[in-house]
């Protein structure tokens, strides 16, 4: 079964009231999404395989460690864009490729209108980062991309998730670790979560 991290770091809940608020404004939420994402980042990379190396330091020969992967973000457009940086600024080496994905508002079923996966070969590991898990539609159709390209290992990054998101997962994909800043009890008549923080495209990019 995929292990749920639900990290209350006093920081990530900090930052996660000032993005729950509604009126916190686009500049803002941008910022603290960036906060919870590096953070979050801490901990999807904690166990990642390293190899050790020879270095010059100024004084003598050493050695150190290096990342021995390749490793892929794979941020949910749109929202999911605004939590690629702060991930790059910890593995800078990272690959980062594109999943499109809505939601129809009729169905709630997500639709994908764009994918940029690479046609060789995969990513020794991938992240999927998407700020709010709710039905899990969309994370499970990405889910399903990664594993047809083949990747062995993938992990979640979200702010915020449903329990009816995060049932979804691990019953559909029982390999995959989930990150989180918080779970939330339920979704409402329009599948959204509740108490949720709105709808994260719209509050980074638009509001």
């Amino acid at each position: 079964m995929a292990s749920l991290r639900v990290l209350e770091h006093p920081v990530i809940q900090h930052h996660l009231g000032r993005l729950r608020d509604e009126t916190t404004g686009r500049d803002a939420f941008r910022l603290h999404v960036e906060r919870i994402a590096a953070l979050l980042a801490y901990e999807v990379t904690r166990d990642l395989p390293t190899e050790e190396v020879t270095i010059q330091t100024p004084l003598a020969e050493t050695t150190g460690r290096q990342l021995k992967i390749r490793l892929g973000l794979v941020p949910i457009l749109r929202a999911g864009l605004g939590m690629v940086r702060p991930v790059l600024d910890l593995v800078p080496g990272a690959e980062v490729w594109h999943l499109g994905m809505y939601r129809d508002e009729a169905t709630a079923q997500p639709v994908e209108y764009y994918s940029k996966l690479s046609t060789a070969s995969p990513v020794d590991m991938a992240v999927v980062l998407d700020p709010m898990l709710a039905t899990g539609g969309s994370v499970t159709a990405a889910l399903a991309e990664l594993a047809r390209w083949g990747v062995k290992k993938t992990s979640l990054m979200s702010i915020i998730a449903s329990q009816d998101g995060v049932n979804r997962v691990q019953s559909e994909f029982p390999d995959v670790d989930i990150f989180v800043g918080a779970v939330d009890p339920e979704l409402n008549e329009q599948k959204f979560i509740v108490p949720g923080l709105g709808d994260a495209g719209d509050r980074m990019f638009n509001a």
